[in-house]
């Protein structure tokens, strides 16, 4: 695997960090040095996290997953986006949204409209059927989805891995991440915390240089990785449905289901229990009344 030397990481600015004021303590272990009010980052440390980086990514590929790319800095941008579609892979460059993990499903119903929408507005299309006015709406609905869902347009299912650049600014994505369990490689600055990240690599995530070194060497990695790895049909998560003759189709399991239903218990109405309740106090009092009436007759 193609990896940069000391004397590339030093020329793109990679060991500078953030000012002594903003840095978070857990990132002691990665840096040399302090100069005029800025932490030095250790290079040695940050190319064995980008080797052990590499390798995890190299792993995931094999294994027949997809890595994303999720980076919403302006300035590098189209950085992240062009070495993603280089290797492959998926990205996230415009705001991420929230839920986009931790609630997939729905995700992927808006992917799949962002489909139907744009075979629509191809010559030929449905869209041709509309009027002005609603192929303009549907156009608009078009473009703002394909804004923010352009890069993970096929991702069927969730991803292997996640290449986060500047997990401060994208702690809700590393959230997502961690409590799905999605294993993850960070660049992370001075002032990030490093114990959220699977594979965390020191440095700087601001220069522009540096990012692009970085992600090229994480790209060039996956690149390599598929070449080795068999080719595997995606296959979109589905559900799957079972056919009875009686209730037609439906999702499997729901027929298990419905067997181990308990009996649903029919609670009385309090208009039915009063009138019984009237009832019963009646004829209790038309008993007693008759005994003392007898007497009478006799007489």
């Amino acid at each position: 695997m193609a990896q940069p030397n000391l004397d590339q990481l030093l020329e793109a600015g990679v060991h500078f960090g953030h000012q002594t004021r903003r840095w978070n303590p857990k990132m002691r272990r990665f840096i040399f040095a302090e100069r005029n009010g800025i932490h030095i980052i250790d290079l040695q440390k940050t190319l064995r996290q980008l080797e052990l980086a590499q390798k995890l990514a190299r792993e995931v590929i094999l294994r027949g997953d997809n890595v994303l790319f999720v980076c919403t800095k302006r300035q590098l941008v189209n950085i992240v986006k062009d070495e993603a579609e280089r290797c492959g892979a998926m990205y996230v460059t415009e705001r991420w949204l929230g839920g986009l993990l931790t609630n997939f499903q729905t995700v992927k119903k808006q992917v799949r409209k962002l489909k139907d929408l744009e075979a629509g507005s191809e010559a030929g299309g449905d869209f041709e059927n509309y009027t002005k006015k609603e192929q303009l709406m549907m156009s608009r609905q078009r473009d703002k989805l394909s804004k923010n869902l352009s890069g993970i347009k096929n991702l069927t299912r969730l991803p292997g891995l996640m290449f986060v650049v500047d997990s401060k600014k994208e702690r809700i994505a590393v959230a997502e991440a961690n409590k799905l369990k999605i294993p993850l490689i960070a660049l992370v600055d001075t002032n990030a915390d490093p114990d959220l990240i699977t594979v965390p690599i020191a440095g700087n995530d601001d220069a522009i240089r540096s990012v692009e070194l970085m992600t090229k060497s994480i790209a060039d990695a996956i690149i390599e990785a598929r070449r080795e790895a068999p080719v595997r049909e995606e296959v979109e998560e589905t559900e799957s449905y079972t056919y009875s003759s009686d209730r037609g189709a439906e999702p499997e399991g729901d027929a298990e289901r419905k067997r181990k239903r308990r009996p649903r218990r029919r609670r009385a109405k309090p208009e039915a229990i009063a009138a019984r309740l009237k009832v019963g106090g009646e004829g209790e009092v038309e008993g007693e009344a008759e005994p003392a009436a007898e007497p009478e007759q006799e007489g």
